[in-house]
């Protein structure tokens, strides 16, 4: 038998041909679950490699080992489901981030019993160690193999996939029609079919090595994600390289189940969301008005302070509108119908930049007056999918503080790197301090992306620079520009480790050119400017979220909707401490006195269950002497400090913008067990 020569992980080794790459990574003690090929494809470990292949090991414990695990993972859920449901029709069954889900058509809904007793049946196929074999097809064999499987035969018919309503294309195919048979030792030791379905791959080699896994809940879904279609059960699992990772995962979202920003606005009484006005539209009450409020006030005056000039722009415009800038038709899946009125189609406006356009394009532009900088809180509309409205993470209805900046091409870059320093500094005056960049650019796709090829690589180079010059780690994100450009987006990391993508930052080179914008140079003649879109907040609701899961409620004292909280210990207190809070609202300082007939016990309680910064409180010594007792919400408390002093603690907290209350005499707290009970 002919040796070959193979590339494993960088190194050269020479093999028997014919050696499959699971032999060749085993023989050299290398731990994995696929292998990518030539710098390309994920290949099953059964694959075999040719005479100069390019190998690299893919272990377990990574992004793509995870994604091959969760996938697995997701075929053995479908093949418990149909031995326990044997006329449950197979959907599909992709891995997620953290997770898998696959989507049945059966007659019933899951409950939790269900969901145990599926559990079950895949710990079985799992100890069983059935192994995973990759077969390639015809369409005709696929049909007549699948012919019980009306969901499988549409995507044959499809010869691409479905969509994913989580946001990624699900494919079956591509180049070739692969089916994968689940095998399993037989009586005689010989390998018998046990199960079998419509797979693009890879998988693990077999169901053994599926280290720990949890079926999550199940939910109804429509196929291929349209609203059109028939509504499946979805069933979502996820799975992991150890018990310990798995258990940290469950952990993790217990964790973010408690800061549920959700359940946190309802528990704070912040913003609801009534079924009388619709779905992801989102009511913020008096409280949670003022953190809107305060968010607002802080981005209108940081873009003054930049540059930046404030417009403002109707919620609803004519077709053509959208249609000069290119958004008709790449986005009119996620706009709201038109409404027609007086001849024409009227939509709500989606995003603001068409009219910036208008304004920039009002009269002639010298170059003497770029780069041209506008700003707006624009309130637009998103028909987003029921299934993925979620919150205010999710809206159909939301404010963006989103601006765009007119230019020379030689200004780009510097502009570019003024607003990354502008973004990145009002992140961390939120107290988001823990962040990477992702540079979103096209890819083959040639019906997404308009624009010339140089022109994309124009932006491309001046963005990627731009945000290398940061000295953050930039992570590549191709295929994920607008159709008008590549984009710069802040990914930040709150405070239980999630990634949440904040502000972004987007060139465009084909605007510009659609609405005929144009400037005239120094040498008097006319040029077209390059515009840049960038959002801060991205926008305030999911903005406002995001923040509430951060601090879990307990926002900084320069954001607390109450930023003191009076408490009386006997009722002939009150009027002292409702003199005190008028010197505090005379200070700009939020406060409120709770002369409430309860406890005093009940009272310190209430305020740090509503997450209060401070607290004043005041006893017949206290009104004696001319102070207060300090309680943190964290429970600590100092005793007996001059009204003066209090008041200067707290508006030095909220100047500074400090996350949690801080001390002016750290030498005069008392720890919780000792402070007033």
């Amino acid at each position: 038998m002919a040796d070959i020569r193979l590339t494993v992980d960088g190194s050269p080794h020479v093999v028997a041909s014919a050696t499959t790459v699971g032999a060749v990574l085993h023989g050299l003690g290398v731990e994995a679950v696929v292998a990518r090929v030539n710098g390309e494809a994920l290949r099953d470990l059964a694959w075999v490699p040719g005479d100069g292949d390019v190998i690299e090991s893919v272990p377990i414990d990574t992004d793509e080992g995870r994604a091959v695990l969760r996938h697995s993972t997701a075929h053995v859920l479908a093949q418990a489901v149909q031995q326990l449901y044997p006329d449950a029709k197979l959907g599909i069954g992709p891995p997620i981030t953290n997770g898998f889900y696959y989507d049945f058509d059966v007659e019933r809904p899951f409950t939790p019993e269900d969901l145990e007793q599926i559990e079950g049946r895949m710990r079985k196929i799992v100890k069983e160690r059935q192994r995973f074999s990759r077969r390639v097809v015809t369409d005709e064999d696929a049909r007549k193999e699948l012919a019980e499987e009306p969901y499988k035969l549409e995507l044959i018919g499809l010869k691409g996939g479905a969509a994913d309503t989580e946001g990624a294309e699900v494919e079956v195919g591509g180049n070739e029609l692969t089916i994968y048979d689940n095998l399993r030792r037989g009586a005689a030791s010989e390998w018998e079919l046990v199960w079998k379905d419509l797979c693009r791959g890879p998988h693990l080699p077999t169901t053994g090595k599926i280290p720990a896994f949890k079926l999550m809940r199940s939910a109804a879904a429509y196929w291929r994600g349209s609203e059109k279609n028939q509504q499946l059960q979805r069933i979502y699992g996820t799975a992991w390289e150890s018990e310990e990772a798995l258990q940290a995962h469950l952990d993790l979202l217990e964790e973010a189940e408690r800061r549920d920003h959700r359940r946190i606005g309802a528990d704070l009484d912040l913003f609801s969301f009534p079924d009388e006005i619709g779905s992801g539209l989102v009511v913020f009450h008096p409280k949670g008005g003022v953190i809107k409020r305060v968010m607002e006030d802080y981005v209108r005056q940081r873009h003054i302070e930049e540059g930046f000039d404030y417009v403002g722009t109707p919620h609803i415009s004519k077709q053509g509108l959208f249609e000069t800038s290119g958004h008709l038709p790449y986005y009119a899946d996620t706009m709201f119908p038109p409404m027609e009125m007086e001849g024409s189609n009227y939509y709500l406006k989606a995003m603001n930049c068409p009219m910036h356009n208008l304004i920039f394009r009002s009269r002639g532009r010298s170059y003497r007056e770029l780069p041209l900088r506008l700003f707006e809180f624009g309130s637009v509309y998103r028909f987003e999918k029921s299934g993925v409205v979620h919150g205010l993470t999710r809206v159909r209805g939301l404010t963006m503080d989103d601006s765009h900046s007119y230019c020379t091409a030689e200004q780009a870059p510097a502009e570019i790197q003024h607003l990354l320093s502008f973004i990145l500094s009002l992140l961390k005056d939120f107290g988001l301090d823990d962040f990477y960049l992702e540079l979103s650019t096209r890819d083959d796709s040639s019906d997404k992306f308009i624009g010339s090829d140089e022109d994309w690589e124009t932006a491309t180079r001046v963005l990627e620079k731009a945000a290398t010059d940061t000295g953050l780690q930039l992570v590549p994100d191709p295929g994920g520009a607008a159709y008008y450009g590549p984009k710069i987006s802040v990914q930040a990391h709150d405070a239980i480790g999630r990634t949440w993508q904040m502000s972004t930052i987007q060139y465009d080179f084909n605007q510009p050119a659609g609405f005929g914008l144009e400037y005239q140079a120094s040498d008097g003649s006319r040029q077209q400017p390059v515009m840049i879109h960038s959002a801060k907040f991205g926008s305030i609701e999911r903005f406002f979220g995001v923040l509430t899961e951060h601090y879990a409620g307990a926002f900084p004292p320069w954001l607390a909707p109450v930023q003191v909280t009076c408490i009386p210990i006997r009722s002939e207190n009150v009027e002292y401490l409702d003199k005190l809070a008028e010197r505090l609202r005379g200070e700009g300082i939020r406060v409120e006195v709770d002369d409430s007939d309860d406890r005093m016990q009940k009272k310190i309680l209430r305020a740090q269950q509503q997450k209060v910064p401070f607290m004043f409180v005041a006893g017949p010594r206290d009104v004696e002497a001319g102070a207060v007792s300090v309680r943190y919400r964290n429970g600590v408390e100092r005793r007996g400090v001059p009204v003066d002093d209090a008041i200067l603690e707290v508006s030095r907290n909220i100047a500074a913008r400090l996350v949690e209350p801080d001390a002016l005499n750290p030498d005069a707290l008392v720890p919780p067990e000792s402070a007033t009970s």
